[in-house]
């Protein structure tokens, strides 16, 4: 418990301190964000605002998370590490789409082929190393398995043996990445949006971890043999990932919010989308995680109706997607819609929480 505490506040006191040193090495530098000419015309004031933010969350996350276990000389857990690898290696591919339009001053950035290279091989490196590193039960950060909020026996990628698994789990992980990376893009579209949205997530999941860390495992023979627990390998250590991610948004949230100092920028969300899928598949909640971070979900379906529905008829279901865009051409006010979107994530956030806690219910009344 006081490493959550401990990795929390050093995150948010080196965000909240570092994000404005961070604003001015941009503005120095001349890092603004670049508008595009067809998005919502209020946002041409956002012109120039220095972006690539996400250096700031991710810094805060890496030091709180190591400088924590420094100070409690405790180690680094694998399932912690592997779900930072995913978040730094995405944040580098983001990095380089951010910096590409800033060169270039267009909103062409990294080409789309080299961007899904990278989120592959990355995706596809976390995914392999996850089924590997058991510990003294046998756990592994991953599992073939798909989950919902634990994992399903029945729903074994590996039915066909373990290589065939491997290669579905890769798939299954990359489809997870792509889709969670995306959810945050498309999500920080207005000041705050994501980073709010993302609190909220990380919070539940800190609750979930830290549930998952409290059961001690027992079998119970008049249930037929049923285990009183979970197969989260290191949920104590991802309850403390969880605390830093939060305290690190909240820090940087000060800055971000309306009107905002600085943007996260493509490296913040995708990383910040790939720590989302990481910590889904590690706690083995892959597919509670979707009602969770329902949000995402909406905001990424948003842009899929759209354009499927424009190449079929020819006409646009919203006025603009993603759908934070559409309320904005309604004359919503930016802050009414971020705050009125965070409310919506909360009560995604306490539905998958609440579908999480009646899977536990039985086995706490038997």
């Amino acid at each position: 418990m006081i490493a959550i505490i401990v990795s929390g506040a050093v995150a948010l006191l080196l965000s909240i301190l570092g994000t404005p040193l961070f604003i001015k090495v941009l503005e120095r530098r001349g890092y603004g964000q670049f508008v595009r000419d067809d998005g919502p015309t209020s946002h041409a004031t956002k012109r120039g605002t220095p972006t690539m933010g996400g250096v700031a969350i991710i810094l805060a996350v890496l030091v709180a998370y190591f400088l924590t276990h420094l100070v409690l000389w405790t180690s680094p857990s694998v399932s912690v590490l592997l779900v930072l690898f995913l978040t730094v290696g995405l944040a580098v591919v983001g990095f380089l789409d951010d910096y590409l339009k800033i060169s270039q001053q267009d909103s062409t950035g990294l080409r789309p082929r080299y961007k899904l290279i990278g989120q592959f091989v990355v995706a596809t490196t976390f995914a392999v190393l996850a089924l590997q590193f058991p510990d003294e039960n046998g756990l592994r950060p991953a599992s073939t398995q798909i989950s919902f909020v634990r994992d399903i026996p029945w729903l074994d990628l590996a039915f066909l043996g373990t290589a065939v698994g491997i290669v579905l789990f890769a798939i299954w992980a990359n489809f997870l990445v792509a889709a969670w990376s995306n959810g945050v893009n498309l999500t920080d579209g207005l000041d705050g949006l994501a980073s709010g949205a993302t609190i909220i997530f990380t919070a539940a999941y800190l609750i979930i971890s830290f549930w998952q860390w409290r059961q001690v495992c027992n079998v119970d023979l008049d249930a037929g043999g049923l285990v009183h627990c979970y197969d989260a390998r290191d949920p104590l250590d991802t309850a403390v990932l969880c605390a830093a991610i939060i305290g690190a948004c909240v820090g940087f949230l000060w800055w971000n919010t309306s009107p905002a100092k600085i943007f996260m920028g493509d490296t913040g969300s995708l990383a910040l989308g790939g720590a989302i899928a990481g910590l889904t598949i590690i706690s083995r909640t892959q597919i509670v995680g979707a009602v969770i971070g329902g949000l995402f979900v909406i905001i990424s379906l948003s842009v899929i109706i759209q354009v499927t529905n424009f190449k079929l008829t020819g006409k646009r279901v919203f006025r603009m997607a993603p759908l934070q865009h559409h309320f904005e051409l309604k004359g919503w006010n930016e802050v009414t819609i971020v705050v009125r979107f965070w409310i919506v994530a909360g009560i995604l956030a306490g539905v998958g929480l609440g579908m999480f806690y009646l899977d536990a219910l039985p086995r706490l009344t038997s």
